[in-house]
């Protein structure tokens, strides 16, 4: 994960977040295209932009614009966060230790995923000792000072603890 987006990125995100609000205006499918059709003109018009100090006035202005014309109560998907269903399923799910027990024939039918997960096994147990001298050396002596986790620090490293994202269950069961 980066730390800082890049203009790109900031431009196609606010390029969503705009057709989502869009989606919030116009329930209508037909008046939805056309608008949607209108924006994305809007947007192809700088698509091009070579001077960076422009194209940041120029996001700055439609991210300003996209604040005042935002729908007051856009649409929120059920399993997004804020959903209704968000995380209703959590318990559920499976810990990732019990792919373990499977049986070799239920293994087989997923041979690629297995074959990764053994060489993120192995990762892991090589890269323990130096995610945990990090944490020990990056640590405040009175304990940390939030729960954020320190960043992998040197180029071809993993960050601290990161297996607990390679191997975050599904999120529908």
């Amino acid at each position: 994960m980066a730390a800082y987006l890049s203009h790109r990125q900031k431009v196609l995100r606010l390029y969503k977040k705009s057709l989502r609000h869009l989606e919030s205006w116009c329930i209508y499918r037909d008046k939805y295209r056309f608008f949607a059709c209108l924006l994305r003109a809007r947007f192809d018009e700088h698509k091009n932009e070579k001077d960076m100090v422009k194209a940041t006035k120029l996001l700055k202005a439609a991210a300003e614009e996209f604040w005042y014309n935002q729908h007051p109560n856009p649409y929120i998907f059920p399993d997004s966060p804020g959903g209704v269903c968000y995380e209703r399923n959590d318990c559920y799910k499976a810990p990732e230790w019990c792919l373990d027990f499977w049986h070799p024939s239920e293994k087989a039918m997923y041979p690629d995923y297995f074959a990764k997960r053994e060489q993120w096994k192995k990762l892991r147990l090589e890269s323990w000792e130096k995610e945990v001298k990090q944490l020990e050396e990056e640590t405040p002596p009175d304990g940390p000072l939030n729960e954020a986790l320190p960043p992998a620090r040197q180029e071809g490293h993993l960050p601290p603890l990161w297996w607990q994202y390679v191997t975050r269950p599904r999120e529908q069961p």
